[in-house]
């Protein structure tokens, strides 16, 4: 295996926690739909008591609905899968692995602008009795096992009842992207991502949850029991609430990292469902000793947004090394220390510790001081761990002067102290 990750130690930082639009994570079940905004509408209907059509000109009217701002973190519940896939592969809801093996990246935070749900459903006369989830209809179709669909997914009445969904037009100040919904998307504070419909055109309350496969056959949580051979749709638990979880983004996995005896690491942090981290804490010795990440560098905390961080740990070792990272949020809820601990056969989820493993090149100790200086002075290219040197380690004196003080390799039969055998 070529090693040759380069690894800017002292000049990585995270300067905000407020992801921009162009780097927010991409997820989508089917095609960007073209909407004409000028023409849209939106459409709410079922049990509710006076069904209404709301252009986007209606619910931007300040004079119907307060307008509302904030901070909200999505997270796909993918995020993490590949270390779930490398190590042990599932199902994935069958296209997942396809389109979804995610790393560290399928998360994002940012600035949402629009209207509570709860404020356009009140317009509308509230609920009817009987009613308990709002369904919500994308306008993009997707094709899959032999069937063309909308996207579309329900959540509890609950959960708008207490102000946590949003109908979104603006994005960090900006109208909201194409290729995150535009017109308009619901963004559910809290919950998984998937249930944050983009290019929402219609949404109905009903009595029961909706009962499409999105919904009933996918983003379930298994119990490691089961698997393709006794799995059933029933056995596994909706995803609502995001767990408690965090990653490293840096250093990078497999990197080679050069340090004066202190690692710096950074990352993020988030538990969904109005949870907080209030404390991050990272390992170089695979999750033994912990350190914790000061307060001050970290960002600042919000009901439900990630926090980002990072922090200088001790770190003596050198070689190959696994660094991990866990959380703690406000209910002192925290990360399963191992994957296999948070297996499940549709590979969501995957909460526990973030850990990879770097080659640690601890530049406090003299003698690795003086090989990197020689390397350097003979323009060797130190990141790379499978290159052989082009100098000699050591002359053959220097390797005579050392052997000579810790003595020969095999010992002197002919000096025997301690014992007498004679008499």
């Amino acid at each position: 295996m070529q090693c040759s990750r380069r690894y800017n130690h002292e000049q990585k930082r995270l300067h905000n926690a407020i992801t921009r639009n162009e780097d927010f994570f991409v997820r989508n079940h089917g095609g960007i739909p073209e909407i004409d905004e000028a023409a849209y509408y939106l459409d709410i209907g079922g049990l509710v008591n006076r069904p209404q059509r709301f252009t986007l000109c209606d619910l931007k009217d300040e004079k119907k609905f307060p307008r509302m701002t904030q901070t909200v973190t999505l997270q796909c519940s993918g995020t993490r899968r590949l270390e779930q896939i490398n190590t042990y592969p599932g199902d994935g809801d069958g296209d997942e692995l396809i389109n979804a093996p995610w790393g560290e990246g399928a998360i994002g935070n940012a600035v949402w602008t629009g209207v509570s749900l709860k404020k356009v459903i009140k317009y509308c006369g509230n609920l009817s009795p009987g009613a308990k989830h709002l369904e919500f209809f994308g306008a993009d179709t997707y094709f899959k096992k032999g069937k063309v669909m909308n996207y579309a997914v329900s959540i509890p009445w609950r959960k708008v009842r207490i102000g946590e969904v949003m109908l979104a037009w603006a994005m960090n100040g900006k109208p909201l992207p194409r290729i995150h919904g535009a017109p308009l998307r619901v963004v559910v504070f809290g919950y998984i991502g998937a249930r944050s419909v983009k290019w929402v055109t219609r949404i109905d309350a009903r009595a029961e949850e909706f009962p499409r496969p999105v919904q009933r056959h996918e983003y379930l949580y298994y119990t490691m029991q089961q698997s393709k051979y006794n799995s059933t749709f029933s056995a596994g638990h909706s995803i609502q609430d995001m767990p408690v979880s965090s990653a490293l983004l840096y250093p990078l996995s497999q990197a080679v990292v050069i340090h004066d005896g202190a690692l710096h690491c950074g990352g993020w942090a988030y538990s969904g469902g109005g949870h907080w981290p209030v404390r991050v804490e990272v390992s170089v010795d695979g999750g033994s000793v912990w350190y914790q990440t000061p307060w001050d560098r970290m960002s600042n905390k919000g009901f439900y947004s990630w926090r980002t961080w990072e922090a200088s740990v001790p770190c003596d070792a050198e070689g190959w090394i696994e660094v991990c990272v866990r959380c703690w949020d406000d209910a002192n809820n925290t990360q399963p220390t191992f994957q296999r601990s948070a297996w499940n056969w549709d590979l969501h989820v995957t909460s526990s510790c973030h850990r990879v493993n770097i080659f640690s090149i601890n530049r406090s100790k003299p003698d690795t001081k003086r090989r990197l200086e020689a390397m350097e002075t003979a323009g060797e290219d130190v990141h790379n761990l499978t290159r052989p040197l082009g100098v000699k380690p050591e002359t053959d004196e220097q390797w005579l002067e050392v052997k000579k003080r810790m003595g020969a390799r095999e010992p002197d039969d002919d000096i025997v102290s301690g014992t007498d055998f004679e008499g």
